[in-house]
């Protein structure tokens, strides 16, 4: 895009933007390949896939994990695509609550977008910490490759999540303007990342090769001590995990940093999904055909056996630690994107009023350009706060990462859902329309993550001990009764949901009109 085309697509998105009811406040400086490279930088493929890979392996080994990858790539994609239509008609920042708002009835609109817009940013910190945290365990398997007697206290690992939480911040507050170029750098990492690993490990495949039988259908449910048919579920955690919507959210979330986002925003959205499936499987079939004993893997002491994984199959620390440095790597370029992402949603949220000292996080600048300095050091100093959960319990610390899926996953279905039961009447003028098929295609992404929120509830194992027990439900329903205790305090009295300047046309929407 040149420089004339650049500005007539930034005077196109201001005055869309404006009949949403925002003002241009970020500078649009995002075409389609640096968002579609930033949303691939967020789902960090092998990254996702590498770091839980233990609970691949209780749930069944290599046919869930082959599997289970294809299966929860087809049933996202549903999401992808009805995210991409709402998206298309409605883009900004706010994402799915302004969504919410806009879809549901007057009666019930204010109430589904609070909702909503607390699950995001809950989601958004969640994700966010999960990210960073496992980039910190994985600096811990890094380390064993070479020490292997040395056993990380939760101290320790704390400490290198605090310096990988200070590496993304200074890339993102003090070198924002060089975001969308290293989200290129990283994709071209990744890329060529899973070709070098391929390459390698089929190559030298030290503790031998199997046959194409075990790499795609051998499937041992034994160590989950679930039924066969659930301990598969249990091992498709990882893929949904890596799908999380982090990716597709960061999309709505950088909506008022993108060139014409009605038309790139769906394209990133819905081609994110095959890409990133096929850059797994990729990624997958090599570690498959060599991969060592399965009981040796799940014995590693740290619970993250990437490490031990890679110098087995290699036959040496040094080409283990290679391998190990492309996903950490990987991790590293993932915690700069979804710190910025986790600001984005906090800032947003602040802008329309639902966050306490609204005010305050919702400045941008003056003294780092368009970053929302005080928004990005709020959601920094929740991550760190719960942070400190793992110095007690590393089982209750685990749940933020199933609480960062239900969160995003429910604040994903809730737009979905208020659209189908309104017959998808607000949809027939989007610019990226799904048609006569519009509905079925919801409905499976309302499902899916209907099931996905009940299976992240659930513990990898049993029977159930205090180290295995799955807290995400508990954390899930703690940060709601927050958000709840919030809106009787302050939100009722002061929220007024995003703001409308002028009717959509939408069928709930006939009292839209006036700005508010």
């Amino acid at each position: 895009m040149n420089f004339k085309d650049q500005v007539n697509a930034d005077a196109v998105a201001r005055d869309s933007l404006e009949k949403l009811g925002y003002k241009q406040e970020m500078t649009r400086s995002r075409g389609l390949v640096q968002i579609l490279f930033m949303t691939l930088a967020i789902m960090a493929v092998p990254f996702g896939l590498a770091t839980p890979i233990a609970t691949s392996l209780i749930g069944g080994g290599p046919a869930v994990m082959i599997w289970g990858w294809i299966l929860v790539s087809v049933l996202t994609q549903t999401l992808a695509l009805s995210l991409a239509e709402i998206c298309s008609k409605y883009p900004t920042s706010a994402g799915t609550y302004y969504w919410c708002y806009r879809l549901a009835s007057p009666r019930t609109r204010l109430l589904s977008s609070w909702i909503n817009g607390w699950l995001t940013v809950v989601g958004s910190w969640t994700a966010d910490l999960s990210v960073k945290f496992a980039t910190a365990q994985l600096v811990v398997a890094g380390v064993g490759i070479y020490y292997s007697e040395w056993d990380a206290t939760a101290l320790q690992t704390y400490m290198i999540f605090l310096g990988v939480t200070a590496i993304a911040s200074i890339f993102c507050i003090f070198l924002n303007r060089l975001l969308p170029t290293i989200d290129i750098i990283c994709a071209c990492w990744t890329g060529l990342g899973i070709i070098v690993i391929s390459i390698c490990l089929l190559a030298k495949a030290a503790v031998g090769r199997h046959p194409a039988s075990f790499a795609l259908g051998n499937f041992d449910p034994s160590f989950s001590g679930w039924t066969p048919g659930w301990s598969f579920f249990i091992g498709i955690l990882p893929p949904a995990y890596t799908y999380s919507g982090i990716g597709m959210k960061s999309v709505t979330n950088m909506a008022e940093e993108v060139y014409n986002p009605s038309e790139i925003l769906p394209k990133a959205i819905t081609w994110s999904i095959p890409i990133s499936a096929l850059s797994g499987i990729l990624f997958l079939l090599p570690i498959l055909f060599t991969i060592p004993d399965v009981d040796t893997l799940l014995q590693v002491s740290s619970g993250q056996p990437i490490g031990v994984m890679f110098t087995l199959i290699m036959g040496s620390r040094a080409g283990g630690f290679g391998l190990w440095f492309i996903i950490f790597g990987i991790g590293m370029f993932c915690s700069m994107s979804t710190s910025c992402i986790s600001s984005r949603a906090t800032w947003a949220f602040a802008r329309d009023k639902a966050i306490p000292f609204h005010r305050c996080f919702s400045k941008i600048g003056p003294y780092f350009g368009d970053v929302p300095v005080n928004a990005y050091a709020l959601s920094t100093v929740i991550q760190v706060l719960l942070g400190l959960v793992y110095l007690g319990s590393s089982a209750a610390f685990n749940a933020f990462a199933g609480v960062a899926v239900m969160c995003l996953g429910a604040s994903y279905a809730m737009p979905i859902a208020i659209s189908l039961m309104d017959a998808r009447r607000d949809m027939h003028d989007a610019p990226f329309n799904l048609g006569s098929f519009g509905t079925v295609i919801n409905a499976v992404a309302v499902l899916w993550i209907m099931f996905v929120t009940v299976l992240f509830s659930m513990p990898a194992v049993i029977p159930v001990t205090m180290w295995s027990m799955n807290y995400a439900s508990v954390v899930f329903g703690g940060f709601g009764v927050i958000s709840a205790t919030w809106y009787m305090i302050n939100g009722q009295f002061y929220y007024r949901g995003p703001p409308i300047q002028e009717d959509s046309t939408s069928s709930s929407g006939s009292s839209d009109s006036a700005l508010h």
